[in-house]
């Protein structure tokens, strides 16, 4: 075994670890609705039955609440797991730390074979360390699963595509790539941008005689097809059961300047840091005569026209985790490349060091920021609705959209204000907030929590207030919530 392999099994031992550090901390921090959501679909699995195609919410009210979904594997697998153990949130976060550990070596492998030995041990600790990547792979979601797998998919096809492999290990590789890269876009549809590089591999190794190559065109079948049907399916799903949602459904959207340079500077900060953003930037231009990083390049492309087309869907930071594997791969390959400038060994090692501190640094300040508790106002509502309430309640909850409550209370509900069951903003008066209370309560709502976050309604619209105090009962009132029973 190598130095350079010794120090990549060291870099990624350190990165599982960090993931692992308050592996079973609740849902609360900066995404703690998309978390809620999927914890809410395995929780629904596990006491209602295990019907893996009717992935199901807690924001539908009095009704059952089946939704479009990503292929629900992951919520399903814990859901499996819940039988074991108990519910708990160890076992959502942990499958994003597992796959991320396995997608390492097909990383490394990967750059090692278009840069060298160097070069891969530096991009192995940057795809490591960038902080939406610590961040992401420690949520329950299926984002850093499907990247684990799209790289585990690529590395595959490389060797699938590599005349130098046997004839039954290229087509090993090749079923193999297939299936993973069928996962990767079944867990999470925008993966499908992993069709970037995969093309370029093609016609690298086949040319435009690609287009009739049966064993391309297996390979679509076989990756996709799983896709089609499983998406159809889950349009229709949303059809058919309220509340008619799709999850992704409106990401497709150009928006303003504004809203693109904010995605920018996400990037240039929390998603890769500084550091990774110019190590990449200038490595993508180094390695621009290396025929083989070309892979790195359309994937390059293929993301940025991703974020202009998905401009409106790229407001939820981690659909640019993408980015971290091509920047690391094209920071990595600068490393080298000046590394290399570099005769005195004393001053190559020193200036590794430093870079090494100061990424690490830099990721660690950004990192924290993802993790505050600004959810924890929801779960303490939840947690007291639990108590207080009887199990077959339904409740009314001015959330801003975030599930979480519902999710620990243990409840169905609807948020408030709603519009076929989907968050629907703050209301513009007191007017608007009653009759949309009266409206749910004539569905069943029995109980209304206000949060932290929404607290300031009862300050701004004095006529909610009274509404509240002559049609309701204030049953528990906190720092962090206020719940009222509701009137029949």
């Amino acid at each position: 075994m190598t130095r350079p392999t010794r120090l990549a099994i060291l870099i990624g031992i350190l990165a599982v670890g960090a993931r692992l550090l308050g592996i079973n901390q609740p849902y609360t921090g900066e995404w703690s609705w998309r978390q809620s959501d999927v914890a809410a679909i395995a929780r629904n699995y596990f006491v209602g039955g295990f019907h893996f195609a009717r992935p199901q919410i807690d924001w539908a009210g009095d009704q059952p609440g089946y939704v479009g979904t990503e292929f629900p594997i992951l919520p399903f697998m814990a859901a499996l797991c819940y039988k074991f153990f108990g519910v708990h949130e160890w076992i959502g976060r942990v499958q994003a730390v597992v796959l991320f550990a396995i997608s390492l070596p097909f990383f490394y492998m990967i750059v090692r074979k278009i840069f060298g030995e160097v070069a891969a041990v530096w991009a192995l600790f940057f795809y490591c360390f960038a902080p939406l990547g610590i961040m992401a792979g420690r949520c329950f979601m299926p984002d850093v699963p499907s990247l684990a797998l799209s790289i585990i998919g690529l590395s595959f096809f490389q060797d699938s595509a590599d005349t130098n492999s046997g004839a039954r290990g290229r087509s090993t590789s090749f079923v193999l790539a297939a299936i993973a890269i069928s996962l990767s876009i079944l867990i999470k549809l925008p993966s499908a941008i992993i069709g970037a590089p995969l093309a370029c591999l093609a016609f690298q190794r086949f040319g435009f005689a690609a287009f009739r190559n049966l064993k391309v065109w297996c390979f679509a079948a076989i990756a996709l097809l799983p896709v089609a049907l499983w998406y159809w399916y889950g349009y229709h799903i949303s059809l058919k059961f309220y509340p008619y949602h799709f999850f992704g459904a409106g990401g497709v959207r150009i928006v303003s300047a504004v809203e693109y340079l904010r995605i920018a500077r996400w990037i240039f900060t929390s998603t890769l840091t500084p550091v990774l953003f110019l190590l990449g930037g200038v490595g993508a231009f180094v390695s621009r005569s290396n025929a083989c990083a070309r892979l790195f390049h359309w994937w390059l492309g293929a993301m940025i026209l991703f974020f202009m087309i998905v401009g409106y869907g790229n407001r939820h930071q981690w659909y640019q985790l993408p980015l971290i594997p091509i920047a690391a791969a094209f920071g990595g390959a600068f490393c080298d490349y000046a590394g290399e400038k570099i005769s005195n060994r004393a001053t190559r090692i020193a200036s590794s060091a430093m870079l090494a501190i100061v990424f690490g640094f830099s990721a660690v300040v950004y990192a924290r920021d993802f993790n505050r508790p600004t959810g924890a106002s929801l779960r303490a509502a939840g947690l007291a609705l639990k108590q207080i309430t009887p199990s077959t309640s339904l409740i009314a909850a001015a959330d801003n959209g975030d599930p979480a409550v519902l999710y620990y209370a243990e409840r169905k509900g609807w948020h408030v204000l709603e519009k076929d069951g989907i968050y629907y903003g703050e209301p513009m008066d007191g007017a608007s907030a009653i009759a949309e209370l009266e409206q749910l309560r004539g569905k069943g709502a029995t109980y209304f929590v206000l949060t932290a976050n929404t607290s300031w309604w009862l300050e701004n619209y004095p006529d909610l207030r009274q509404y509240l105090e002559t049609t309701g009962t204030l049953v528990e009132a906190k720092n962090d919530f206020k719940i009222y029973r509701l009137s029949k």
